[in-house]
């Protein structure tokens, strides 16, 4: 058993389990999303159930999946810092 228990490797940890990780944390974020018609920023949530559209020109921002919400093309995106 050559493994360091005390410091495991990041991209191990990352590959993990939620809750089988050394400090629980969850696999979800809050997103900024910009919308490539009229460039507003709209915080969506990562595994959103629902399809989010822009408030000011009602286009499509994502549209959600069994998991992640995927994205519609052009729209540019940054995870939130709490």
């Amino acid at each position: 058993m050559d493994i360091d228990l005390l410091n495991p490797c990041p991209k191990e940890e990352r590959s993990r389990h939620k809750l089988k990780r050394m400090i629980q944390s969850p696999n979800s974020f809050f997103m900024d999303v910009k919308c490539p018609g009229c460039l507003q920023i709209t915080t969506v949530y990562s595994h959103a159930q629902t399809v989010v559209l822009c408030g000011n020109c009602n286009q499509m921002l994502c549209q959600p999946t069994g998991g992640l919400a995927r994205l519609t093309e052009g729209c540019s995106f940054r995870k939130k810092v709490e």
